[in-house]
């Protein structure tokens, strides 16, 4: 009778938890040629008190060709309950252009978990690319 007890609360402290707020403060460098490829290194942050240092690496291709880096980028994320969801492969599609100074976003997936980048830097780019953007721990 305890043990279906237990199980019960805890079932509903876990249905009874709030997504934190984390966000990601990044840089990143990256060319591209029809095959795009990026990497860089972070730090995640979150409302609960949580952080993390992470690597970051992107490949895909498409139509897209240039070099940039972003020094200043900021990524949020959203429908984390943890830090550790953070972590893993996101599914990615972007926009980008710039001539010296550069600017990028990105949306990003990884099942419920979703992630906003934006960033600014330099270089010069054209193109759209998807592929995928890993999340490391550093």
């Amino acid at each position: 009778m305890a043990t279906i007890a237990f199980f019960a609360m805890t079932s509903m402290a876990a249905s009874a938890a709030k997504p934190i707020d984390c966000r990601m403060h990044f840089s990143l460098v990256g060319w591209s040629a029809f095959y795009k490829t990026a990497s860089g290194n972070g730090k995640v942050t979150c409302d609960n008190g949580q952080k993390m240092d992470v690597h970051l690496e992107g490949k895909g291709g498409g139509l897209t060709f240039g070099k940039s880096e972003i020094t200043d980028g900021l990524g949020k994320f959203s429908e984390v309950y943890s830090i550790d969801q953070i972590l893993g492969a996101y599914a990615s599609a972007g926009a980008h252009a710039g001539a010296v100074n550069s600017a990028e976003a990105q949306a990003l997936t990884k099942g419920p978990v979703s992630l906003a980048l934006s960033g600014k830097g330099q270089g010069w780019d054209l193109g759209v690319a998807f592929g995928r953007f890993t999340i490391s721990r550093r």
